[in-house]
């Protein structure tokens, strides 16, 4: 599994409308200087994270985004499976796969279950605040693991 640039730049966003923590919207061109991501690449990003409930949007004077709860509320994992689809590492731990014919006898499934546990438990486990605090990995992401 990688997490492509579509999901680290949806948290980079969520960050930033969190520091801003302003009932006002922030406009789409702001978000796309202060991060230098393009335009195009931005709206599709929001795109996905309005359709998933995680931000407001707006259109028009005074349009732009926001967060509708407060950072607290935000796991990156919610934000990255906004972006990325399912984190699932294999193929048959997909939300929507169908029952593989091997299942029950797989030597592997249990290690894949497991991986994938812990990638999802992982990143339920970090909030935007937490990202806010810039904790480094002998903070909160050292006692994670």
């Amino acid at each position: 599994m990688m997490i492509s640039t579509r999901g680290r730049y949806a948290i980079r966003i969520m960050i930033e409308l969190a520091e801003k923590n302003s009932s006002e919207y922030i406009r789409l061109k702001d978000l796309s200087e202060s991060q230098n991501i393009s335009l195009k690449y931005l709206e599709s990003i929001t795109a996905s994270l309005s359709k998933k409930g995680l931000i407001d949007a707006t259109h028009g004077k005074g349009g732009g985004y926001k967060l509708n709860r407060p950072p607290e509320d935000y796991k990156v994992g919610d934000i990255l499976r906004a972006t990325e689809g399912s984190l699932a590492p294999v193929a048959c731990l997909e939300c929507d796969a169908k029952p593989c014919e091997r299942a029950a006898e797989c030597r592997t499934l249990p290690m894949w279950e497991k991986f994938n546990t812990l990638i999802n438990n992982f990143f339920d486990g970090i909030t935007i605040a937490d990202l806010m605090k810039n904790k480094t990995e002998s903070g909160y992401f050292g006692a994670a693991l």
